[in-house]
């Protein structure tokens, strides 16, 4: 059924619970609102931007409660605002440190920027870290093993959770799918909980590496409390108010970037 034409704002609204229905291509959606394709590529752009969808080939997903991403899926998200976190966390960096990098695309897009970084060594359980290295030359990386997860693409399970007894890296970065500052890091199963609470107790200093969307969304039932010192590090947009129950935790520092 075809609706009546609409504002753009009430179209997106529409739009947005048309993809949230079920499946539909951007032909589907097109002829459903009477608009051309380019104008549906538009809307789902900026619904994506905002957190609201995940563009995909040829159409886009509900985020909602539930769902877990490909790590495809997850980078195409908010791509400005990961790369802008990522360029703040290189930056905490020292030379000739040993950092652990979380799997996730945030993460990934932190090791592109430590590529160059002679002396450096990455210990890492993501292959998203692993495929940014992997040409490096100046830096030294260790893989922490154990069994490929689909669809996130972390190396989990019991041997990585006992290599870590044996590392103390300087910096720990985490990434997440959802970040309270009651509950902590939201993750789609226990066993990614419990090992990026081993990860978050592992190092020196540990970070956690999230853009606006993640802040205050639970999109699953597994938690990691955040129960020592931590910076998160998060890009500048959305409401910032979001974040005053960082500022209020013991625990927590903050650190926007721009």
């Amino acid at each position: 059924m075809t609706v009546p034409r609409q504002t753009t704002t009430q179209r997106r609204t529409m739009l947005l619970a048309a993809v949230r229905g079920g499946d539909r291509s951007i032909q589907q959606l097109a002829e459903q609102f009477g608009v051309s394709s380019s104008t549906i590529r538009r809307d789902l752009t900026e619904l994506a931007r905002a957190g609201h969808v995940v563009r995909t080939y040829g159409g886009a997903l509900d985020t909602g409660h539930g769902v877990e991403r490909t790590l495809w899926e997850k980078d195409a998200s908010n791509a400005e605002e990961k790369d802008a976190v990522a360029r703040t966390a290189a930056e905490l960096v020292g030379e000739g440190e040993v950092v652990l990098l979380d799997a996730g695309t945030t993460t990934g897009r932190l090791a592109r920027h430590l590529a160059d970084r002679p002396g450096l060594t990455v210990v890492t359980n993501g292959l998203s870290v692993l495929l940014a290295l992997a040409d490096s030359p100046e830096v030294e990386v260790v893989v922490l093993g154990g069994r490929l997860r689909y669809p996130n693409e972390a190396i989990i399970g019991g041997p990585v959770e006992q290599q870590l007894k044996y590392i103390r890296p300087d910096r720990v970065f985490l990434g997440a799918d959802g970040i309270t500052a009651e509950r902590g890091l939201c993750s789609p199963t226990l066993e990614q909980a419990q090992l990026k609470h081993g990860m978050l107790h592992a190092g020196r200093e540990s970070y956690v590496l999230v853009d606006h969307s993640k802040v205050g969304h639970a999109p699953f039932s597994y938690w990691t409390p955040l129960d020592r010192e931590h910076t998160v590090v998060v890009d500048g947009g959305g409401e910032q108010a979001a974040l005053d129950g960082f500022r209020a935790t013991a625990h927590c520092s903050l650190l926007v970037s721009v």
